[in-house]
């Protein structure tokens, strides 16, 4: 059976806009047609060390992440097989023993900071997008997020944005961004990019 789906990646540093670019091709393809994969969902399980060590873990380094199953999960679904994709849990450092099912989609997302960073994943894309955002308004859109949604304290953000993400981010996130297709600065609300982007992905999938 040919394929029929396209791969995009979206890369930018953490609090870019990412995902809001995301929710703009969800919008527009309709529900079922569009799969958001996120490289969060791939961070090597931890659960061998103490919760202690778990926690000083560079989670921002390219390997924190198992990119061996993400590749062989990505290149599965883009041959139109079903994937278990691992959930990762956050306060713990480790994979849940739930998995999340995928089938075949039109247009599947591959989000992360580093999704551009490995060639192997980078060799699967059709179109490939570096999301550019002044460091003040990722950080604080971080600080929100692992607030709300990760259990951190503000303090605990911070020390881990100077340790570990802003280094990592100037190492290998932006430099990422010369792989792109397409530079869009303030992820989705650039409206004018977002239709760019449309356009290829329908000329792509009228050409299979």
């Amino acid at each position: 059976m040919k394929n029929k789906s396209i791969l995009i990646g979206i890369a930018g540093g953490t609090g870019s806009g990412k995902t809001s670019i995301s929710k703009e091709l969800r919008r527009e393809y309709g529900r079922g047609e569009v799969i958001v994969i996120q490289q969060d969902s791939y961070y090597k399980d931890l659960s061998h060390m103490k919760l202690e060590e778990r926690q000083h873990q560079n989670f921002d380094h390219p390997d924190a992440i198992d990119v061996d199953l993400f590749h062989d999960q990505i290149t599965d679904l883009l041959n139109n097989k079903a994937i278990d994709i691992p959930i990762y849990d956050f306060t713990t450092h480790t994979r849940s023993t739930e998995k999340n099912t995928i089938n075949l989609h039109h247009v599947i997302v591959l989000e992360g900071i580093l999704a551009l960073h490995y060639a192997s994943l980078r060799q699967l894309m059709n179109i490939k997008i570096y999301v550019e955002t002044p460091a003040d308004i990722r950080f604080i859109r971080r600080l929100k997020r692992d607030i709300r949604e990760r259990g951190r304290t503000t303090q605990s953000v911070i020390d881990q944005y100077l340790s570990t993400v802003r280094p990592m981010h100037d190492q290998f996130v932006e430099p990422s961004k010369y792989y792109a297709d397409v530079i869009i600065p303030e992820g989705g609300e650039n409206k004018v990019a977002i239709d760019l982007i449309r356009t290829k992905i329908n000329s792509i999938l009228s050409r299979k």
